[in-house]
């Protein structure tokens, strides 16, 4: 009796479910911001699905595997020599990916402690709205108290009907990130980004990958300018084979690897395709198993995810959600991590606040792509009079020095007002690059805003600039 008084007294004024990019960004601005603060990660690991076995991970292999593809492929054109004679360890790739995720995750808990959150290594589930009982790692459970809870829990694959994950022959993204040696083929079911991402990583290493595609194109959310010039890079460059309008109807695992049966959604035309392994990326669903959301009454889309207001406020009173889990924004790691900023302000009694019309994505192959805004097809489908420019990185002084040509800027304004709706790049560095195109939506730029800034000279941004000219004038370049 006296210790429920003492967890009564004195609750936590936020607990977090979750540890990944929304919840352990969450935890740490509001201990920041002066509130009694814990969070609970079941993994283990902070830094959830992005850090542990999604982006970082990913990034890391693909940067591998790009160095390897560049000498093979392309130190001939720059005067190097001895190129072929590289070879990859696939062990020593492993091990590089997992020294940078162990010490980020690390890094994580160290801030942890520098900001004086309290770290429950367990499962947390809902005892009542203001009761979260944790089952810890280590056997032991706990019960603690909360004025209010923040659920981050994030997102898991989904998998196909007919063919659960094993990891081994049918993977998931994380399967995929943990391949022990090079396979001799490998279907890649879902040309989104992940798909994308993952299929590169393994053809540049001689994987012979085969990219299966229920939509008409990859990536069908993006510029269809953008997945255009993607597609045709990946294909020639890497020797990735897409096949588009095309569903799995079934599959079946056989001695030599998986057999899947697929139809045509245009012609029902039906093959069958035999390959060592395949990488399942049809997209994420939330994650919420265990957490008791029956026993608060806690509302959820059809689909599963968790509904909230613009305050992130579920249906149930001081309980929010945020992140992948949420029925709001895309679902990527740096909109988690605003939304984890933005809820913690609010309560501590802030003005936190998430723009969705503004976050960029991007695809980490080579070339990358990135976009932010709206496409000249949604812009077009909802009757809104635009400009569009374009600029090539074959004109770009910087990219023609450093033979990394593929690609072009593509921005989209609105014809009356000239501000800034959309913008699509493709370019070795376009995840860095959209930053500037991202700020300067942000404070609801001009083409001629960002057309009329000077920029460095020789560098990529000038063909963002030449973009934006191309949109109020003329581009001086092409």
């Amino acid at each position: 009796m006296l210790r429920r008084t003492t967890r009564v007294l004195n609750p936590y004024d936020v607990v977090v479910i979750g540890g990944g990019p929304g919840g352990y960004v969450a935890a740490i601005k509001a201990a920041q911001l002066g509130l009694k603060t814990a969070c609970v990660e079941k993994r283990g690991s902070l830094g959830g699905t992005c850090l542990n076995v999604g982006c970082i991970p990913s990034k890391a292999l693909l940067h591998a595997t790009h160095l390897y593809h560049d000498a093979h492929a392309n130190f001939s054109k720059y005067g190097l020599v001895g190129g072929e004679g590289v070879t990859m360890d696939v062990t020593k790739m492993q091990a590089q990916k997992d020294k940078a995720v162990k010490g980020l995750t690390a890094g994580i808990e160290f801030l942890f402690k520098k900001n004086k959150v309290t770290y429950y290594k367990g499962e947390g589930a809902f005892v009542d709205a203001t009761t979260i009982q944790v089952k810890g790692l280590d056997g032991k459970n706990e019960t603690i108290q909360t004025k209010k809870t923040v659920i981050a829990t994030g997102s898991e694959p989904t998998p196909l009907p007919f063919l659960p994950f094993d990891e081994t022959s049918v993977l998931s993204s994380t399967g995929a990130l943990a391949i022990p040696k090079v396979p001799k083929t490998l279907a890649v079911i879902g040309g989104g980004v992940i798909g994308l991402e993952l299929g590169s990583v393994w053809a540049r290493l001689g994987t012979k990958v085969t990219v299966v595609e229920f939509a008409d194109r990859c990536c069908p959310t993006l510029d269809s300018d953008v997945t255009d010039i993607l597609v045709k890079t990946l294909a020639k460059n890497e020797k990735i084979a897409f096949t588009t309008s095309t569903k799995v109807v079934s599959g079946k695992k056989v001695a030599d690897g998986v057999e899947l049966a697929l139809e045509s959604i245009k012609t029902g035309k039906t093959e069958t395709l035999t390959t060592e392994a395949i990488l399942v990326s049809v997209g994420r669903r939330p994650f919420t198993a265990g957490l008791g959301l029956d026993k608060i009454k806690l509302a959820t889309t059809d689909r599963g995810f968790i509904t909230i207001d613009d305050h992130f406020k579920t249906n149930v009173p001081n309980v929010y959600a945020i992140g992948d889990v949420v029925n709001k924004g895309p679902m990527l790691a740096h909109k988690a991590e605003d939304e984890g900023i933005a809820v913690a302000e609010m309560l501590a009694g802030k003005a936190g606040h998430v723009n969705y019309d503004v976050i960029p994505g991007v695809i980490y192959t080579m070339p990358e792509v990135a976009s932010v805004g709206k496409t000249e097809q949604e812009l077009r489908k909802a009757g809104v009079e635009i400009k569009v420019g374009k600029f090539p990185f074959s004109a770009n002084s910087r990219a023609k020095a450093t033979g990394v040509e593929d690609g072009f800027v593509k921005v989209i304004t609105d014809a009356k007002t000239d501000k800034i709706l959309g913008v699509h790049l493709v370019n070795s560095q376009a995840g860095e690059l959209i930053a500037e195109a991202t700020l300067a939506m942000e404070y609801g730029a001009s083409s001629e805003d960002v057309g009329r800034t000077c920029h460095a000279h020789p560098t990529l941004s000038e063909a963002l600039k030449e973009a934006c000219m191309a949109c109020f004038a003329k581009a001086i370049h092409s």
